[in-house]
């Protein structure tokens, strides 16, 4: 077992398996010394804990709750790295991260929902997960899902 994974255990987030894809798509691709994720989203056993559109109100899901789906992407996406690269302890910089918040139109803080993958991988790499990022609102996500991230990682 890798020292992240060690780490994920210590912090509460065994490496889950790859969720497998909801298209015509595979969960990474490597090219030189970088891996490019797939988007992912916060699948738990398969199943996405909460769904719909995020923002403040009924039948909402609140920025908390988003917060730590897009943790549970990040995961989700670190173990998609791993299946490329065979180990995490590999991975010398998270360069990228894209993250996708459904909100509704009047939701402005789909970057404090992406911080939730942002300082999970700064929690898990220290200062290799510090990254470049962006945070984009749309209008759906695959399955109704509320957050889908991305990540690109370099390696040796």
């Amino acid at each position: 077992m890798s020292n992240i994974e060690k780490r994920l255990i210590e912090l509460g987030h065994p490496l889950p398996e790859v969720a497998k894809p909801v298209a015509a798509y595979i969960p990474s691709v490597v090219t030189s010394n970088l891996v490019f994720t797939s988007g992912q989203l916060p699948f738990v056993d398969g199943a996405l804990p909460a769904a719909g559109k995020v923002g403040i109100g009924a039948n909402l899901v609140d920025p908390v709750v988003a917060k730590d789906l897009a943790k549970l992407c990040a995961l989700n996406a670190l173990a998609a790295v791993k299946l490329a690269i065979g180990d995490l302890d590999r991975v010398t910089r998270v360069v990228k991260v894209v993250g996708f918040v459904s909100s509704v139109p009047e939701f402005t803080g789909q970057p404090g929902v992406i911080n939730g993958a942002s300082e999970f991988l700064v929690e898990v790499f220290g200062d290799k997960g510090v990254h470049a990022r962006s945070a984009v609102g749309v209008p759906v996500l695959p399955l109704d899902s509320a957050v889908e991230v991305e990540i690109v990682v370099e390696f040796e």
